[in-house]
């Protein structure tokens, strides 16, 4: 490499000398190396965090395409989720679904969802929206529900080995510990906080993704899907996939009665009021990306049990619906 040289102030009569700027720069020493830790670092905080708001980053997604080998795979784009099971469902907590079901008939035999029949042959997963067994529960793998958008966990209860099925949370991976909180505060964690309720160790240690929880006891700003309405029942919002609330406030103005509520955010902007002891879900539904898809063909479209839509106005050939020309003159 070259190398800048000065010529030195020497005599005019001397020769020509140069002087590098090599030996002028200064020298870094590189610093001691701490000896490796033997024992593994804490989980961070963010471990248990909830997720991070979707419209406050810009990570990219990426989609599955493929080679358009046939016509129906050109278009066809899905979300990638390769981390789900590949194998059958808990068969005990699934059931077939036969009959009109799929018709969109009521019990009268009359149409009254149009645009539905057919479609592929499904077994209905029984899922736990209530969620009101306590203790730890163990994430034994992520499935896909062909009844729903978002996927389904398959939990474990440590206690007693029942199986049970959930909505997954975005990011929930199999091994991981999940806790229901609506029967009440266990004596643990109570004795761990001195005997009485603090506010923020209780939040530290139960807003977690995929915890359930009475709505009042989630911290104001968390994200949180599986949404009930009242006491005592299950989640009826926030449900499909990538769908999340925000609460935004708690209402003591009716402590004496007992009427307080906890105002939440959904993500259409709608606001609601909804009992403080109705059921909640910390974290982002799952399959946040499943909006994105493109089927790719009609029959996709006919396996998911969706017929053609069609105007009345475009079956009708009759000249009755053709509008007049305005260049012939009727007397």
């Amino acid at each position: 490499m070259l190398q800048l040289r000065l010529l030195s102030a020497a005599s005019p009569g001397a020769p020509c000398r140069y002087i590098s700027l090599k030996q002028f720069r200064p020298r870094y020493y590189a610093s001691v190396v701490e000896p490796e830790q033997t024992t593994p670092p804490a989980p961070a905080a963010m471990d248990f965090a909830p997720p991070p708001n979707p419209k406050q980053t810009n990570a990219a997604f990426m989609m599955r395409t493929y080679k358009p080998r046939t016509p129906g795979v050109r278009h066809l784009k899905r979300p990638i989720n390769d981390h789900l099971w590949k194998g059958r469902p808990f068969l005990p907590l699934t059931f077939a679904k036969i009959g009109h079901g799929k018709g969109g008939r009521n019990n009268s035999g009359r149409i009254t969802v149009r645009h539905r029949g057919g479609g592929h042959k499904r077994r209905i997963r029984i899922v736990d929206f209530d969620r009101m067994t306590p203790g730890v529960h163990t994430v034994e793998r992520i499935e896909h529900d062909p009844g729903r958008s978002a996927h389904i966990a398959l939990l474990n209860e440590e206690a007693t080995g029942k199986k049970s099925y959930i909505v997954a949370a975005d990011g929930m991976m199999p091994g991981d510990k999940v806790q229901s909180y609506r029967a009440g505060i266990p004596r643990e964690l109570l004795a761990s906080m001195g005997g009485a309720v603090d506010p923020g160790v209780l939040a530290a240690r139960t807003a977690w993704r995929g915890n359930c929880l009475p709505v009042h006891m989630v911290p104001i700003g968390t994200m949180i899907y599986n949404i009930g309405s009242t006491k005592g029942k299950g989640a009826v919002f926030c449900r499909s996939a990538g769908t999340y609330g925000v609460v935004i406030s708690k209402d003591n103005a009716g402590e004496t009665t007992g009427q307080r509520c906890v105002t939440v955010r959904l993500q259409s902007g709608e606001v609601r009021r909804v009992s403080r002891d109705a059921c909640a879900t910390i974290g982002i539904a799952s399959n946040p990306n499943y909006h994105h898809r493109q089927l790719g063909k009609a029959g996709r479209s006919r396996w998911l049990n969706i017929r053609p839509t069609v105007r009345g106005l475009a079956m009708n050939a009759g000249a009755s619906h053709i509008p007049p020309s305005p260049y012939i003159v009727r007397s």
